[in-house]
């Protein structure tokens, strides 16, 4: 019995493991930016202290490393993690763009997830719409997700951006005669 109980607590760890892995959680804002316009998705903002915040730790136990929360994160949203830990180090440019992204939504507390559009203007600026917000929410991943899903049907994409080509242009030269 023993022997039963142990491998079905393997199974069950190895799963959970499995889906947590299956998942790209972006650090560089840029770099998520880019790849939420590439692929008409929104950005869902993750702001969280990894280190020390108990409610972040269970909502990350109880809906993100839940296979139902990982085939809904792969198919609506490009992951990004603005991480405030107190014991693991960060280099001073994340430390720099969180802070900037806390400021900019206002976060409080932790954890508070933000959905946003982003928008590259002309300038080269983001501009990032909010279209929705969450937190903890008790009852797993499919309370969770409705919850989510009432936010990202704000979402509008925009056309997908279409990488420029050099192009070179040849001219020919056309003389004419005079009489």
């Amino acid at each position: 019995m023993k022997k039963i109980l142990i491998i079905l607590l393997l199974v069950f760890a190895s799963v959970t493991i499995q889906a947590q892995e299956e998942l790209t959680w972006h650090t560089d804002l840029n770099k998520a930016t880019e790849i939420a316009r590439q692929e008409q998705k929104p950005l869902f903002l993750f702001f969280t202290g990894s280190d020390w915040c108990g409610w972040c730790i269970r909502l990350q136990n109880e809906v993100f490393k839940k296979p139902e929360f990982v085939t809904w994160a792969k198919e609506k949203v490009v992951l990004v993690e603005l991480d405030f830990p107190r014991r693991t180090p960060q280099s001073a440019e994340i430390k720099l763009q969180n802070n900037q992204m806390q400021q900019l939504f206002a976060i409080q507390g932790y954890p508070s997830i933000r959905f946003v559009k982003p928008t590259v203007k002309a300038d080269g600026k983001t501009n990032f719409e909010e279209i929705g917000k969450s937190s903890y929410m008790a009852g797993g991943p499919s309370v969770w997700i409705a919850n989510a899903d009432q936010s990202l049907a704000n979402f509008v994409p925009d056309p997908k951006p279409v990488a420029v080509k050099k192009t070179t242009t040849k001219t020919k030269k056309v003389t004419t005669k005079k009489s």
